[in-house]
């Protein structure tokens, strides 16, 4: 299993979301600028997201995007699989024809590893994210840059 930059990026915006969720609509030219993705990527991750019900949007001045539900019941998994990132490990994507169109030796073995990863990020909500110290502590970095930049670089090269 690799996962690409599109799942990373989808979950790391949606932990975003989550982190900023009291303050309204999110714009993703806000989640651009903290979390350094491109503007239009995150566009085609949105679209993505809002088609699989994780977010909701509201047009107009005052607008972006939120959680459609609790930040606890969106789970890692449903956020990767929602932009259409697979969590197969194996090399026939789970079909059983990776050798001459028979499985091979390792099939169930990489089988299982996917049934544990998929177990693993579902076992995990961007609620349970929000709360750990690690995230908390880049999101205060994350908007301390973003509302006083020349401080912050000057806190982060003395230390």
């Amino acid at each position: 299993m690799r996962l690409t930059t599109k799942g990373r990026y989808a979950v790391t915006a949606m932990l975003d979301l989550a982190l900023h969720y009291d303050n309204g609509p999110i714009t993703l030219a806000d989640i651009s600028h903290r979390q350094g993705i491109s503007l239009s990527y995150l566009e085609q991750l949105f679209s993505k997201l809002r088609k699989n019900e994780l977010v909701d949007s509201t047009r107009g001045p005052g607008g972006g995007y939120r959680l459609s539900r609790n930040a606890n019941e969106i789970k890692v998994a449903q956020v990767i699989t929602a932009v259409d990132e697979t969590l197969e490990s194996t090399r026939c994507g789970g079909l059983g024809n990776c050798q001459d169109d028979h499985q091979c030796l390792t099939h169930e073995l990489w089988t299982e590893l996917s049934a544990q990863i998929y177990g693993f990020l579902m076992g995990i909500s961007l609620g349970q994210l929000v709360e750990q110290q690690g995230v908390q502590d880049v999101a205060l970095i994350q908007e301390n840059k973003q509302n006083n930049p020349v401080e912050v670089e000057s806190l982060t090269a003395s230390q």
